[in-house]
């Protein structure tokens, strides 16, 4: 493994490998919501371009889309799932939860030194 790329696909491998963060308690939803540790640059690409355009709380709802699962890893929602969750989910609850991944993954980040 002499080149960056190589280090730097190790890596990404080492950080996809660790074990899903969470859960989350959503009581409003009865359920618990476990999600991943990191997402492809790929897969950010669309929170990305959505934050560019100004659409925010669609990129909130993609990220979402993208990172929740269940207890085995599982996606819990689909893009299909989108504009239900736009318009017919409680956006406080949204919010907590894509905070509370959000607060998680920086600790997680701060102990592991990234």
């Amino acid at each position: 493994m002499n080149n960056i790329i190589d280090r730097a696909t190790e890596h990404f491998k080492t950080v996809m490998s660790q074990e899903l963060m969470g859960p989350i308690d959503v009581p409003e939803w009865d359920a618990k919501i476990w999600y991943k540790p990191s997402n492809s640059m790929a897969q950010e690409t669309k929170v990305i371009e959505l934050t560019q355009q100004g659409k925010t709380t669609e990129a909130l709802i993609v990220s979402l889309i993208q990172k929740a699962c269940d207890e085995e890893g599982k996606n819990i929602f689909t893009m299909a799932d989108k504009a239900r969750l736009m318009n017919a989910v409680d956006p406080k609850v949204i919010l907590r939860v894509v905070n509370a991944m959000g607060e998680d993954q920086t600790e997680a980040e701060e102990y592991l030194g990234n």
